[in-house]
C-alpha cells in the first residue's frame, strides 16, 4: 500500500518523497495530471492521495471529481498554492478531505497524512460464505483455497462483495467497479455468468433481483 504524490514541482516532490519516506511511508510520485489520472482509474491500492490543483494536462479538480465517481473512500489531501478561496471550497465539495496551502511545515504535512491514515483506516477483510476478499492484499480466497480472478472479474466480484445482502443495479456495478472504462451492460453480464461458474459449488449465491440489479448472498 502506498502514497500517491501528484506534484509537477520536481524539488518540492523529492522533499516530500524523502520525508515520507522517512517517515514509514512508500510514495508513488506522478507529475502529470494525466497519468496521474490513468493510475487512478485502473489502481485501488493507494492509501492516500496527495494532490496538487495546479498540473500539466488535466487539473487537480479534474482528477478528483473523476476519481470519486468510483472511490469515495481513498483519503484526498489538496496541496495548492492558489490563493482563491474557490479553489479550496471547489475541491472540498469534490470530496477532497482536507487541503494543505504552500508554503506549509513538514510537520504540519505529517501531522495531517497520519490523521487521515487514521480516520481512514480500512475494513481490510470482508468475507461472505466460504469467500474472502483480503483488500489489501487484493486477494481472494474461496473454501480456503485460493481464488485467481482476471482484472475485471476481480474489480466486480469485490464490488459485489462491498454490497452483500443488497442488490445492485448494472450501471452502478459499471462506475464502482470499472471507473471510466468503457463497459456496457452485456459485457457485465457476461462477467456474471463467469463468476456464477466460478462461485457455484460453494455456500454463495450471485443471483438477479428483476428490476433491481445482482445480489450477493451467502444463503
Amino acid at each position: 500500500m502506498t502514497i500517491l504524490l501528484v506534484e509537477d514541482d520536481r524539488l518540492l516532490a523529492d522533499t516530500l518523497v524523502d520525508a515520507l519516506n522517512h517517515g514509514g511511508h512508500a510514495v508513488e510520485h506522478i507529475n502529470h495530471g494525466d497519468h496521474a489520472h490513468a493510475s487512478l482509474s485502473t489502481r485501488h491500492d493507494h492509501t492516500l492521495v496527495l494532490l496538487d490543483l495546479n498540473l500539466p494536462g488535466r487539473s487537480g479538480l479534474e482528477i478528483l471529481e473523476a476519481l470519486r465517481r468510483h472511490d469515495s473512500v481513498t483519503p484526498v489531501l489538496i496541496l495548492t498554492a492558489r490563493g482563491a478561496i474557490e479553489d479550496r471550497v471547489r475541491g472540498l465539495d469534490l470530496g477532497a478531505d482536507d487541503y494543505l496551502a504552500k508554503p506549509f511545515s513538514l510537520e504540519e504535512l505529517e501531522a495531517r497524512v497520519r490523521a487521515l491514515l487514521r480516520r481512514h483506516a480500512p475494513t481490510t477483510v470482508l468475507n461472505v460464505g466460504a469467500l474472502t476478499f483480503d483488500s489489501m492484499a487484493q486477494r481472494f480466497t474461496l473454501g480456503d483455497e485460493p481464488l485467481a480472478l482476471p482484472p475485471r472479474e476481480q474489480r466486480l466480484l469485490a464490488c459485489l462483495m462491498r454490497h452483500a445482502g443488497q442488490p445492485v443495479d448494472k450501471s452502478a456495478l459499471a462506475s464502482e467497479a470499472f471507473a471510466e472504462d468503457d463497459i456496457g451492460e452485456n459485457a457485465i453480464e457476461v462477467y456474471i455468468h463467469r463468476l456464477r461458474k466460478r462461485l457455484g459449488s460453494h455456500d454463495i449465491k450471485l443471483s438477479t433481483v428483476r428490476g433491481l440489479g445482482y445480489l450477493l448472498e451467502a444463503p
